[in-house]
């Protein structure tokens, strides 16, 4: 499996973007996916998580901000970030899991910053 993410970087506090992450390879129907960040210094850490039937869960900080969403028939999850704050610069790695595999993307960059 193959995790390529984009739409990363720099926005102001208040602000917002909108990550999307695309798998190929060898997808089951049934699998969770999701997405961390890393912010420098830190463990990598949960932001949101979504199933394939679209049972979600979020980070308590970023729970109201952001909404994760997926098209199964692209195999893609997008996280729509809102009233960004500087707590929320990062690397943010998709991820998908599924019976037998556990794959991680890249990474994209997220800098919020005046």
């Amino acid at each position: 499996v193959q995790l390529q993410a984009s739409g990363g970087g720099l926005v102001q506090p208040g602000g917002y973007l909108r990550l999307s992450c695309a798998a190929s390879g060898s997808i089951f129907r049934f699998n969770v996916m999701g997405w961390y960040r890393q912010a420098p210094g830190n463990q990598r850490e949960l932001v949101a998580t979504i199933t394939n039937g679209g049972g979600t869960n979020y980070e308590a900080s970023v729970r109201g901000r952001f909404t994760i969403s997926r098209d199964n028939t692209k195999n893609t999850v997008h996280l729509q970030m809102s009233s960004l704050r500087p707590e929320d610069t990062g690397v943010y790695y998709c991820r998908l899991q599924q019976s037998r595999t556990d794959s991680w993307g890249q990474g994209t960059q997220v800098t919020v910053s005046s």
